[in-house]
């Protein structure tokens, strides 16, 4: 027989999601953080609106893993989506008291080593559009601030949530720095080269002055982060380079190519500001080229010992 205590109320359900996202939303996660939590919690909610049963926590486990084999088998989902549906889920279930929660066990994510440019293909990229004919004021104002933007994101590994949120009182030209808020909404400083400072300062000098954001759209908010994944895709377009490229790519080339010129990698993850160098070390693999290169230097030293 079924303790009535048990039974869990879809209705209740529903709103516990509600209540979940909007705790998220309180305690400053991203946007894009709270919309991939919504989602995988309203289609997980979907599925087990289906059931016609009264639901308990035991039959909420159950159906949990009949989700989780619905999405293998039906959506052939990736592996690290089913460590990321479980960790919500987990999450969830945790805000909403069901002791559950601790049966919920995630999958190893795969990792998977992230791709980058080389510095041929940024340069290409950030000067797509240089000799396209500007006819309007507005025309070379967007795309000095397309052009700034993809700079930004290369010179200083910004995440493009982070680069469209900068403001004006956060830029420090002498030092050449900038406070940033990333993450778990922890500040950090960034450095920008100079010839970021000179691109800077001639779009500040363009563009409204009492807006606290630089980088924002003709009603005057921030830009999406969207729309900065749109305006990379026609610069690469426009480039020539025919594989995707995303702004978490300028980030991790960003890495690459300071690890391939000697930086120490402690000093990137500070740039970066991950918490822990072993999210440093997955981003800042060594590009095949170079592995190649240091491994015949090797060999080359190898076998001049040998000789001698």
């Amino acid at each position: 027989m079924i303790n009535q205590e048990d039974i869990i109320d879809k209705s209740e359900y529903k709103e516990q999601i509600e209540d979940y996202i909007i705790e998220m939303d309180i305690r400053n996660y991203s946007i894009n953080t709270l919309k991939t939590y919504n989602s995988i919690l309203k289609n997980f909610y979907r599925f087990i609106e289906t059931q016609n049963k009264e639901l308990t926590q035991k039959q909420l486990l159950k159906l949990f893993k009949k989700y989780i084999q619905h999405l293998k088998r039906d959506k052939h989902v990736t592996q690290n989506y089913i460590y990321l549906v479980t960790v919500v889920l987990r999450k969830f279930f945790e805000f909403c008291e069901f002791s559950i929660y601790t049966e919920l066990k995630a999958p190893k994510r795969t990792k998977s080593l992230p791709k980058s440019l080389n510095e041929q293909e940024v340069y290409d990229l950030i000067h797509a559009f240089d000799d396209n004919p500007i006819n309007t004021p507005v025309r070379k104002i967007t795309q000095m601030r397309d052009k700034l933007m993809l700079t930004l994101l290369y010179s200083t590994g910004l995440r493009v949530s982070e680069l469209v949120k900068i403001e004006r009182n956060s830029i420090d030209f002498k030092e050449r720095t900038m406070r940033i808020r990333g993450k778990g909404d922890k500040d950090r400083i960034i450095v920008f080269d100079e010839n970021s400072k000179k691109l800077l300062k001639k779009y500040l000098e363009q563009i409204d002055d009492t807006n606290p954001f630089i980088f924002t759209n003709p009603t005057g908010n921030p830009l999406t982060s969207r729309y900065v994944q749109l305006m990379i895709k026609k610069y690469a377009k426009k480039s020539g380079i025919k594989r995707r490229v995303t702004p978490h790519i300028l980030r991790h080339s960003f890495a690459t190519h300071l690890l391939k010129n000697g930086v120490d990698i402690r000093a990137i993850q500070q740039l970066l500001g991950h918490s822990n160098l072993s999210t440093t070390q997955i981003y800042t693999s060594v590009d095949l080229h170079t592995l190649k290169d240091l491994y015949d230097s090797a060999q080359k030293t190898r076998v001049s010992n040998l000789e001698k």
